[in-house]
């Protein structure tokens, strides 16, 4: 559970700030939304090697 402690003088949007900001490190909605459609391991991993090889390939374009 998320506690936010609004302080004296703070308005809310602040407050709902630190919230949205918290709650996105916490990662509740990536895992909900990877658990909404089961991968198979052997996808996932592919998925994985494939975005390594892609963000290798970005790096080399870089120190070009």
């Amino acid at each position: 559970m998320i506690i936010i402690n609004v302080k004296d003088g703070e308005s809310l949007d602040k407050a709902l700030k630190r919230f949205k900001k918290k709650f996105e490190k916490t990662g509740v909605l990536r895992e909900l939304r990877s658990r909404q459609a089961y991968e198979k391991k052997s996808v996932a991993r592919r998925h994985e090697i494939k975005h390594a090889i892609y963000i290798q390939n970005m790096h080399k374009e870089e120190s070009l």
